[in-house]
Parts: C-alpha cells; sequence; structure tokens
C-alpha cells in the first residue's frame, strides 16, 4: 500500500487525475494481478460525527504474487519521485501489508467504474504503553467483531502494516478500507450507529473499545471513494 498526498493548492478533481494516473503508471510498471486505489474526491461535510481530515490523501494498492517484487517497485517508486510527478502531488509511505476482508462485497461492475457508495480510510498507530500483540489481539477479536455489529458496513478492507519500506515519511500500524454502499449508511449518524434509542451507549462502546489499542492523538481519517484498476 502506497499513501500519496496531494498539494494544498491543487482541486479535488486534479487529485482524481492524478491519482488515476499514478493507478496506470503502477500497472504499466509493475503488472500487477490486482490493483485499486481509494481517494479523497471531494470536500467532506463541514458538519460531521467523524471528524474528517480536509487535507487530500489517496491510496494504492498493489498485489503482488509471493511479495514485492523489487526492481518493479523500486521503478515505479523512482517515477513517483520525479518531476513529472511532484508538482501534483508527493508519495509519503509505501508498507508491506497482510490484508483481510471480514467482510466482502459482490464487485458486479466493471473496472476503472468507481465504486458505488463510499469509503472510511483510517491510518492509525496502536495507543502507547501496549504491546503490538495486544494491539492486534484488541483490533481483530474485539474491534472487528464490534464494527460489523454496530456499523452497516458493505465491504471491510483491513490491513496490518508489516513493513514500513524505507521511502517512508509515515509510519503507520493500520490502514482500514471501511466500505458503505450507501453515503447516508456512513454520514447519518442514526444508519451509522443505530437509531435514538441505542445511538449513544453505541457510541460509548465504540468509543471505549477503540480508545483501548489506537492512539487518537495521531489517528487520520479520511472520506473516500474507491476505483478498481484491475481486479
Amino acid at each position: 500500500m502506497i499513501i500519496f498526498r496531494g498539494q494544498y493548492r491543487m482541486s479535488y478533481s486534479g487529485f482524481t487525475d492524478f491519482m488515476l494516473r499514478i493507478a496506470g503508471k503502477a500497472d504499466e510498471i509493475c503488472h500487477p494481478p490486482r490493483l485499486h486505489i481509494t481517494f479523497t474526491d471531494a470536500a467532506p461535510p463541514v458538519a460531521s460525527i467523524i471528524p474528517f481530515r480536509k487535507s487530500k490523501v489517496g491510496m494504492l494498492s498493489i498485489y503482488f504474487e509471493g511479495g514485492f517484487s523489487g526492481e518493479e517497485l523500486q521503478n515505479f517508486i523512482a517515477y513517483c519521485r520525479s518531476d513529472e510527478v511532484s508538482p501534483s502531488g508527493r508519495l509519503s509511505g509505501v508498507y508491506s501489508v497482510e490484508e483481510v476482508l471480514p467482510v466482502e462485497y459482490r464487485k458486479t461492475w466493471p473496472d476503472l467504474e468507481i465504486t458505488p457508495g463510499v469509503c472510511l480510510l483510517t491510518l492509525f498507530s496502536r495507543k502507547p504503553g501496549i504491546s503490538r500483540e495486544t494491539f492486534l489481539d484488541l483490533w481483530h477479536n474485539s474491534h472487528t467483531p464490534l464494527s460489523l455489529k454496530v456499523h452497516p458496513l458493505w465491504h471491510y478492507n483491513r490491513n496490518v502494516v508489516l513493513d514500513s519500506h524505507s521511502e517512508s515519511n509515515e509510519h503507520w500500524e493500520g490502514i482500514v478500507e471501511e466500505h458503505f454502499k450507501l453515503r447516508m449508511h456512513l454520514l447519518n449518524p442514526f444508519r451509522f450507529f443505530g437509531n435514538p434509542v441505542i445511538i449513544i451507549p453505541r457510541m460509548v462502546e465504540v468509543y471505549k473499545d477503540t480508545n483501548a489499542f489506537l492512539d487518537y492523538k495521531t489517528i487520520e481519517t479520511y472520506l473516500v471513494r474507491e476505483v478498481v484498476f484491475r481486479s
């Protein structure tokens, strides 16, 4: 997984075009069996129960048979750091991850067409003072089942960072892409957490659960869309 940050003055439509070009170049250089991108394509709502970041971010997910292909990856990274790319955005992190899909949509739309609904992209690290083993246990065995119970998730892409490559300026331990089939399922609190009778207890339960293993001071959340470039 590779993180890109858009330039401050760039438009959202310009950043969308940038991410599509990046994905096309990754496909050309790396020839992966699978490739998808998530990216901010519009400003988040002014008022939201989720603290969305307003900056532009893109996530490129490249799948390699048997792990990273070193030469192809380095050639792609060199392209991303070239003068051709840098005026539009910058590569800020390269990670080897272990992906798990606790719930998965059934893809019925063609490649290169934007995925229906919206996605919540979250970048995070563990809470200071806990071990990596505790962090992973709480994330996988407490938070994942709770998320599936509480939120109307359509597709849940959970990634444990195994290695942060030397090209990275940012170091994360978890990257999650949570998809919702309808925009309102994420942005309407009474769909995201539940009806008025249960919403407050559920919000408290989710906060206590995440606060047990996440570093809230550094967590980043973004409202993004997805394009499957090669399925």
